[in-house]
């Protein structure tokens, strides 16, 4: 196990990610070698920096304050950083959970790691925002807000490239940004194979607590899975694609794969909405025929198909459900009895 790198491979590995970062065509070519030059040039930081500015640890009062101003994310991401450190613990690895500026403020390892974690700076109350380490799995998830691995020496300070970081972007309720789940590997020798299986573990563990989280905030309301077949269509998104349903079929609340996948505003105030114009599609269909659709096909299923008795729920006369069911196209749906 290693705790950081020789003189010579620091050297070494500050001047290639200096080269790159200030090559011609590097950044636009490589998200790493972007994330290098943000970390060079925007930053001011040094790749080869024994202890990188603006990367103080924050005191136990300053802690506190922003563990209370994530008391939500702290209180459903707790069992997933427990359920998460069962799986991985025994391959020395911790896993970590920030808040939106990237400092941690909750840890899992085991006590042998913990030197190694240290070492680093990675523990609760220091900052890992890429402003102040640099190219590095949690700051570079969150400024780039995508699921990631920063793998050894893709970091950018030279004492980090003994580690592999994992890491997954955490949304609230309102599609804001909120935070990042965080496995790092204590391992010198862990493999990027390895790190593609840990990374299904993180969005997984990622989007339960985003579910967690929306549901807290919409406590009373039905929750509803979107089909969100584009999203996870496109390379590298495993968007959660949730809404909330109030008593009136107003959608009044979305998880931020639900925007997304449904064309809105990805995170901010959300305007109700009714669930019939939203979920309609491109059909050409009007809310009110929508909502005639739906009625007729609840007063079906509850009478098990039976027309008449459908109709008498619905105060019509079977001959008029049965024209509404051939305008509607529903008549094929159930056995006209």
């Amino acid at each position: 196990m290693a705790y950081g790198s020789r003189p010579a491979e620091s050297r070494a590995h500050a001047d290639i990610v200096t080269a790159t970062a200030l090559s011609a065509n590097g950044p636009a070519r490589s998200s790493v070698a972007a994330s290098w030059w943000r970390s060079l040039v925007q930053h001011g930081l040094d790749p080869a920096g024994a202890r990188p500015r603006r990367a103080e640890a924050l005191t136990d009062s300053e802690l506190k304050r922003r563990i209370e101003g994530s008391d939500l994310l702290m209180h459903v991401g707790r069992a997933q950083l427990d359920h998460l450190y069962k799986c991985v613990s025994l391959s020395a690895c911790g896993v970590f959970l920030s808040d939106a500026d990237g400092v941690v403020l909750d840890a899992r390892w085991r006590s042998g790691d913990r030197l190694s974690f240290e070492s680093w700076g990675l523990r609760p109350g220091q900052s890992w925002s890429e402003s102040a380490m640099g190219t590095n799995g949690i700051g570079t998830c969150l400024a780039e807000e995508r699921a990631l691995i920063i793998h050894r020496d893709e970091h950018f300070l030279d004492r980090n490239i003994s580690m592999s970081c994992v890491d997954a972007p955490i949304y609230g309720a309102d599609g804001r940004l909120i935070g990042a789940l965080d496995i790092s590997s204590a391992r010198s020798d862990q493999t990027a194979a390895a790190n593609q299986m840990i990374a299904a573990l993180v969005r997984q563990a990622a989007r339960q607590i985003e579910a967690d989280c929306f549901r807290h905030g919409h406590s009373g309301q039905r929750v509803v899975l979107v089909d969100d077949h584009e999203e996870r269509e496109s390379p590298g998104t495993d968007a959660l694609a949730l809404i909330a349903v109030d008593e009136n079929d107003l959608v009044i609340g979305a998880t931020r794969g639900a925007r997304l996948a449904l064309g809105l505003a990805p995170c901010g105030a959300f305007s109700p909405i009714p669930a019939d114009d939203l979920l309609s599609g491109d059909t050409g269909e009007t809310g009110l025929a929508s909502a005639e659709r739906a009625a007729i096909l609840k007063a079906l299923a509850r009478q098990h198909g039976n027309a008449s008795r459908a109709a008498q729920d619905l105060g019509i006369g079977r001959a008029t459900l049965y024209r509404r069911m051939k305008r509607l196209g529903v008549a094929g749906k159930f056995a006209q009895n």
